[in-house]
């Protein structure tokens, strides 16, 4: 069976009403019936607690909380290296911006300027750059850190649909990830990468919501309409490797670097960086 039959059901389930309904049950404090649920997810997806800051599913009020879950201190340390995976996760793609063309599959691409959300003249600035996006499965680790250190300068929220993102559908539903909701975040580097660069959280079925550690939740309201945050009258930055946001049920992370990022070149992503390999929060990345 091809993909494309594959996720031909999405396209009939009531996605929007569906993610509502779980981020409702997720957000819920249910006592002994959250600790089972929570007992169940781990042993389904082969979850690992000993490297939670808090191993006792029991201790967990809400599903949200645990899946959102801290790590112990230590338990990802940071490379030496310019730009360091920003999340626990699985590489889908990654490589040049083909002027301003992003692989999402093989034979699919979508362009820079649908991701960010219409705006032409920010996605300019990543022509012939370098991408990666990185799928966060269920059993993974749900916090997004920064790859790099970096003054935030925008937020841009961009409504959309709800499909999911695993690779299944990514290979079966074109412009996926610049067609679902998503949360683009801009930054201006202050370390070893200089210029701008950009993390897009991408929302997906039953992702409750997506917050960041300056604004809190996003999403919901959704409103059905894009929003705009500027921040050119505040001092938000963050270093390489602090949290940034998370997913309240887990997605995917697309980064956007310019061609010039590092040094005045473009990065150049890890030798043993390939497709559908596991990465870990804090691996070297690129230089």
């Amino acid at each position: 069976m091809s993909d494309r039959l594959r996720v031909l059901p999405q396209y009939l389930l009531p996605k929007q009403a569906l993610t509502q309904l779980m981020g409702a049950l997720a957000r819920r404090e249910s006592g002994g019936a959250t600790t089972w649920t929570i007992q169940r997810f781990i042993a389904r997806y082969g979850v690992n607690m000993d490297e939670a800051a808090e191993p006792d599913p029991a201790a967990y009020k809400s599903f949200n909380e645990f899946f959102t879950r801290p790590l112990k201190p230590g338990a990802r340390p940071l490379a030496d290296a310019p730009l360091v995976c920003p999340v626990d996760g699985a590489i889908s793609q990654f490589g040049p911006v083909q002027g301003d063309q992003v692989v999402q599959a093989k034979g699919h691409f979508y362009s820079t300027t649908a991701l960010v959300g219409g705006d032409a003249e920010l996605a300019r600035r990543f022509q012939d750059g370098q991408f990666a996006t990185i799928y966060l499965s269920p059993r993974d680790y749900h916090r997004i850190h920064m790859p790099c250190a970096g003054r935030l300068t925008r937020m841009i929220y961009v409504p959309g649909a709800l499909f999911s993102v695993n690779p299944t559908t990514a290979r079966g539903v074109p412009g996926l990830f610049a067609r679902n909701e998503r949360v683009v975040c801009v930054f201006e580097g202050t370390g070893a990468v200089r210029g701008p660069f950009v993390l897009v959280l991408v929302g997906a079925t039953i992702v409750g919501s997506m917050a960041t550690v300056w604004h809190g939740v996003v999403n919901p309201p959704r409103s059905g309409q894009v929003r705009e945050w500027t921040y050119a009258d505040r001092d938000i930055t963050l270093a390489q490797g602090e949290e940034m946001g998370r997913f309240l049920l887990g997605s995917t992370v697309v980064l956007l670097f310019p061609r010039d990022a590092v040094g005045g070149h473009a990065p150049a992503f890890d030798a043993g960086w390939a497709p559908g390999k596991p990465v870990r929060l804090g691996e070297r990345m690129a230089g």
